[in-house]
């Protein structure tokens, strides 16, 4: 096996100098293969509130800098066990979101042909059904946990069927996730009518909100996502907005009462032993952050999704 390419000295190049890769990695085309490629997707045509979304990737990027080697909170040296490359970002016409969910649904097909997992940065969420579709086209129906303050399960908005609020309704009628194993995490706020809740248990999802993460505690959170979840194929979708706004208050449609980044991470640590087959971050609006909070956050929960990505590549080729 040749050894994984990982990021760039910062001994001998500062982390301020050089390409703002994700995590100073190396392209796609640097290397032979990929076993996680990380992409971006600039899009942002489909939110509903405050626009922005388009430079998350590259804001997330340059706030990777400071990611270090070694994970100690998952004990893995994630870009050690797997060849991890930035993949660029897929351009998608700002225009017409019916073409931007085909060119992504395109790409995603394409990177993962050669058997690369997919860690995406977005964009608004409208990217997660397109994601979901390349997915299900790989592993079949997939379980899903949803990050988020909000339901994403409406029916449409201004008569539009694709936007960033309709995502998991439009999956769920596809039959692309599997509806024994839907959640949502860290939702909060008000709702249109409590139907809104109705329906989003019609079509299979669970909650836990925000602040049954604040009484429960992230470790039995984690713990009954791993018994819902079993051994499915696993597609974690995370909308910064999960986050309180004190933590993630670059975002286009922010919610009081959210998850620490704490929490959120130490609710994905919880997840190691899933077997994941992708993940997206997204709603990660600059022009609103300070200080990059929120771009470090995303940086952060991505290099955790990589993470976990790294335990499940060590599992299976012990297991070979």
């Amino acid at each position: 096996m040749t050894e994984p390419r990982g990021p760039v000295d910062s001994s001998r190049v500062p982390r301020f100098a050089g390409p703002a890769t994700f995590a100073r990695l190396p392209r796609l085309d640097e290397v032979a293969g990929a076993d996680v490629a990380v992409v971006g997707v600039p899009f942002d045509g489909g939110v509903s509130y405050r626009p922005g979304a388009r430079f998350g990737p590259a804001a997330v990027r340059e706030a990777s800098r400071l990611l270090r080697p070694y994970n100690p909170g998952l004990d893995v040296s994630p870009f050690a066990t797997q060849q991890v490359a930035d993949a660029g970002d897929i351009a998608v016409n700002p225009f017409d979101i019916g073409e931007a969910i085909e060119t992504i649904q395109d790409a995603a097909g394409h990177l993962q042909a050669d058997g690369a997992r997919l860690v995406t940065i977005g964009g608004d969420h409208t990217i997660a059904l397109p994601l979901l579709r390349a997915a299900a086209r790989r592993h079949g129906p997939v379980a899903v946990l949803h990050f988020d303050a909000h339901l994403d399960t409406w029916d449409t908005y201004f008569g539009a069927e694709h936007t960033h609020g309709t995502p998991f309704r439009r999956a769920v009628e596809e039959g692309i996730v599997d509806t024994s194993a839907l959640s949502h995490v860290g939702t909060r706020g008000p709702l249109y009518g409590k139907e809104d809740l109705t329906e989003d248990e019609k079509l299979g999802f669970g909650i836990v909100t925000s602040a049954d993460v604040y009484r429960r505690g992230a470790d039995e959170v984690a713990d009954q996502l791993r018994q819902r979840i079993g051994d499915r194929p696993l597609y974690i979708s995370i909308d910064i907005d999960c986050l309180d706004p004190a933590h993630a208050p670059g975002t286009g449609t922010p919610e009081a009462g959210g998850l620490t980044s704490r929490e959120l991470l130490e609710i994905l640590r919880g997840l190691a032993g899933c077997r994941l087959v992708g993940a997206d971050v997204v709603e990660v609006a600059p022009a609103y952050d300070h200080a990059e909070i929120t771009s470090v956050a995303a940086s952060h929960v991505a290099y955790d999704l990589i993470s976990l990505l790294a335990l499940q590549k060590k599992r299976e080729t012990t297991d070979e």
